[in-house]
């Protein structure tokens, strides 16, 4: 018996048509009518003003590192396989932030351009090609005893 992958979504109808856009390549992300902001994870109505004039519209695909956490340890398949492995906050050029993974970087840094690629349908993103490295923030000791 094959154990319950815990890394693919269940799209419902409303999700549908993000991800059948992640399985063709694309990045969608929802933008408001009302007030103009963009937002992720898509919601039916806008989470600034709460209009429901809310469309998808392709996103960039571009995105900065935010902030991240090296895991070495997950229990739940097929994650277990894929230790250690960078789980990140981005923010889009289009800005909102976005929970993703960072693939192919060894020394993530705050700030590192990347860019979205696709691992089995699902959003996943990479140091852009060409980018200029992010500068590593020094190491400060924390001041309190």
């Amino acid at each position: 018996m094959t154990a319950p992958r815990h890394d693919l979504p269940e799209a419902d109808a409303f999700t549908r048509a993000y991800w059948d856009a992640a399985a063709e390549g694309r990045l969608l992300i929802r933008r408001c009518g009302a007030c103009g902001r963009a937002h992720h994870y898509p919601r039916e109505f806008c989470p600034y003003c709460w209009s429901e004039d809310v469309t998808w519209e392709p996103a960039s695909g571009r995105a900065v590192l935010y902030t991240w956490s090296v895991v070495h340890r997950n229990d739940l398949p097929p994650f277990g396989e894929r230790t250690p492995y960078v789980a990140a906050v981005v923010d889009l050029a289009e800005g909102p932030r976005m929970m993703t993974e960072v693939v192919g970087c060894e020394e993530p840094a705050a700030g590192m351009e990347l860019e979205v690629a696709f691992r089995e349908g699902t959003p996943v993103f990479r140091p852009r090609e060409g980018a200029v490295p992010a500068r590593k923030a020094p190491h400060r000791r924390s001041e309190r005893a």
